[in-house]
């Protein structure tokens, strides 16, 4: 496309950008960042040398990024997402997002501290002390 200094940019694919209500809360996190990115997967090319990586996809889940920057066969690059596209992601989440509310756990009343099940070892065989570690006898010659 263009080319500065050092720098050339090309166009390397044109791929289209699925939104899921499942990752809601996930664009949510994006939008809130300081640059809101979008995330671009990126395969090792084996069909031509001329390209060596192929996009694979593309996500504005940080969370999915993450899980293919967990495995070491993709290379995921994070760029600034163009104004439009924050709109429409914006308008998305807008639209579905639901905010779950906060509920603290509860304990369990049950007491289960006045039950002595598996302690100790079982290779000891007097009760006196079931926390004792099992020695070896001793031979005396």
């Amino acid at each position: 496309m263009r080319t500065e200094g050092d720098v050339t940019e090309f166009h390397a694919a044109t791929l289209p950008l699925t939104l899921y209500v499942s990752d809601t809360e996930a664009y949510v996190h994006e939008l809130q960042a300081r640059v809101p990115s979008v995330y671009v997967v990126l395969r090792q090319n084996e069909q031509t040398d001329d390209l060596p990586w192929a996009v694979a996809l593309v996500t504005a889940s940080p969370y999915e990024a993450q899980d293919y920057c967990d495995s070491a066969e993709e290379l995921v690059e994070k760029i600034p997402m163009p104004e439009g596209l924050r709109s429409w992601i914006a308008s998305f989440v807008d639209t579905y997002y639901e905010e779950e509310a906060f509920v603290k756990r509860r304990r369990d009343k049950t007491r289960v501290d006045r039950v002595d099940d598996g302690i100790g070892d079982a290779r000891i065989r007097q009760a006196s002390d079931v926390y004792r570690a099992p020695r070896r006898k001793e031979v005396s010659s």
